[in-house]
C-alpha cells in the first residue's frame, strides 16, 4: 500500500510540473515561438566556464606556462629524493598529492595556507585580446572610485576597453585553460550530482524573440538534471526552486532586461548565484553582474556570457579546496599572490587594495520550467 501510494504521489507531482514544461515546448515552436501562457520562460545552467581566448600556439603566454604544485614539489628535491618519493615517477600525480601539497616549512598544505611559501611568480596572460565587457567605463584602465588601475584588453570583435582580469590570472595555467581538468571536472560533477543548479527565469515576456521590458530572476534548483539518451540535459523539464520553510526562495536576485532577435541582455546589478564544482559549493555575489544570452530559435537551449566582478577571496578559497585537482593543474600560492595584484574592482577604503576581479563566464543552458514555491504547493495539493 505504501509503495503504491508513493508511486502515485510521484506520478501526480510529475504530471503537474511536466505539463507546464510541455506547454513551454509547444509555445516556442520550431522557428517562430509564441507567447507562453503566463509570460514566463526559464533556463537551467549546465556548463560554466571562465571565458578565455586561447590561441593554438600560446601567443598570449609569451613567458610560457606556469608550473603546478606537483612540479614545484619534485623540482625542489635532489634526484635521489625525487626518485625515492615518486618511485621513479611510477607513483601517479594524484596519489602523491597529499605529500606534494604539504610542502610548507612545517608541513602545511600550501593550498589551504598559500602565504607560508613564496613560489615563482605566476605566469599570466600578456596578449591583447579577450572576451568580456567594459565594466568600468574607461578605455585605458585608469583607477576610478570603484576600480584599481589595470591593463585593458581588446575584444575579439574589436571592442576596446574589455575587462577580464580573471582570464589574465588563470589563462597561462594548463589546468585552467579551455578544455583543462579543473573546469571540465567541475561541470561534470555538477551535471551528475545536481548540486549548484542555477536557474534563470525570464518573466513578463510578451514576445520571446523581441521584448523591450522583461524581468530576469536567478534561483537555485533542488532537482537533478533530467537527461536524454545521449546524457545531455533534456530541455523543457521542470525544476523546483529551493526555498525556506516559509516559501521564500533561497536565491532570487532580479535584473531588468530586454530581448532583441532572440538575444537577452540584462542591466547590471549585484547577483548571487549558486555554484558547485570540484567538491566545493559556493554562492558568490557577482557585482555589476550582466548577462547576455542567445536563445536558440526552437527555444530548447541558450548560450551566453556572464560578466562582472568576482570576489578574489572566494575564488582563491575555491582553488584551495580542490585538493588533487589543484596539485596537478595549478599552483595555489603563486595564483593567490598574483590574484591580489590583478584584482581591479572595489578597493578597500582603508588599504586601497581591490577585493574583486573583473571576470567573464561562458554558460550553456537548457530550457526549463522554474517551479516556484506556489507551484510546488499546487503540486502537493494535486497529490491528495
Amino acid at each position: 500500500m505504501t509503495n503504491s501510494h508513493s508511486r502515485l504521489t510521484k506520478f501526480r507531482f510529475g504530471t503537474v510540473v511536466s505539463a507546464v514544461g510541455f506547454a513551454l515546448a509547444a509555445a516556442w515552436g520550431a522557428s517562430a515561438p509564441a507567447q507562453a501562457a503566463d509570460g514566463r520562460y526559464a533556463f537551467v545552467i549546465r556548463d560554466f566556464y571562465i571565458a578565455q581566448y586561447n590561441s593554438m600556439f600560446l601567443d598570449e603566454c609569451p613567458s610560457g606556462i606556469s608550473m603546478a604544485n606537483d612540479e614545484i614539489w619534485w623540482r625542489a628535491m635532489s634526484k635521489e629524493d625525487r626518485a625515492k618519493k615518486t618511485d621513479n615517477g611510477l607513483i601517479t600525480v594524484l596519489d602523491r598529492n597529499p605529500v606534494a601539497m604539504r610542502r610548507g616549512p612545517k608541513g602545511e598544505d600550501v593550498c589551504l595556507n598559500p602565504e607560508v611559501v613564496t613560489d615563482p611568480p605566476l605566469k599570466i596572460i600578456e596578449g591583447k585580446y579577450s572576451y568580456g565587457a567594459n565594466l568600468d567605463g574607461t578605455t585605458d584602465g585608469r583607477a576610478t572610485p570603484k576600480t584599481c588601475a589595470h591593463h585593458k584588453f581588446t575584444g575579439l570583435d574589436g571592442t576596446p576597453g574589455v575587462d577580464n582580469q580573471l582570464y589574465r590570472l588563470v589563462g597561462c595555467t594548463y589546468g585552467w585553460r579551455k578544455g583543462g581538468l579543473i573546469e571540465l571536472n567541475a561541470n561534470e560533477m555538477r551535471g551528475t550530482s545536481g548540486l549548484g543548479m542555477a536557474l534563470i527565469e525570464i518573466s513578463n515576456v510578451q514576445d520571446p524573440r523581441n521584448d523591450d521590458d522583461v524581468t530576469v530572476t536567478f534561483y537555485r534548483s533542488v532537482d537533478q538534471f533530467a537527461m536524454d539518451g545521449q546524457g545531455q540535459p533534456l530541455p523543457f523539464t521542470s525544476y523546483r526552486v529551493e526555498a525556506d520553510e516559509k516559501g521564500k526562495p533561497s536565491y532570487g536576485d532580479t535584473l531588468k532586461g530586454k530581448i532583441k532577435n532572440g538575444v537577452l541582455t540584462t542591466e547590471r546589478g549585484d547577483v548571487s548565484i549558486p555554484f558547485y564544482g570540484n567538491y566545493n559549493f559556493m554562492h558568490p555575489v557577482i557585482k555589476d553582474f550582466g548577462l547576455q544570452l542567445t536563445i536558440a530559435e526552437d527555444g530548447a537551449s541558450a548560450k551566453g556570457m556572464i560578466t562582472g566582478y568576482y570576489n578574489v577571496e572566494e575564488f582563491t578559497y575555491y582553488v584551495g579546496g580542490m585538493a588533487g585537482h589543484a596539485s596537478a593543474a595549478d599552483n595555489c600560492p603563486s595564483l593567490w599572490a598574483m590574484s591580489k595584484k590583478l584584482a581591479d574592482g572595489y578597493p578597500d577604503p582603508k588599504t586601497g587594495e581591490c577585493s574583486m576581479i573583473s571576470s567573464a563566464f561562458d554558460i550553456q543552458a537548457y530550457a526549463a520550467y522554474a517551479v516556484l514555491p506556489k507551484d510546488q504547493k499546487l503540486a502537493k495539493t494535486a497529490k491528495k
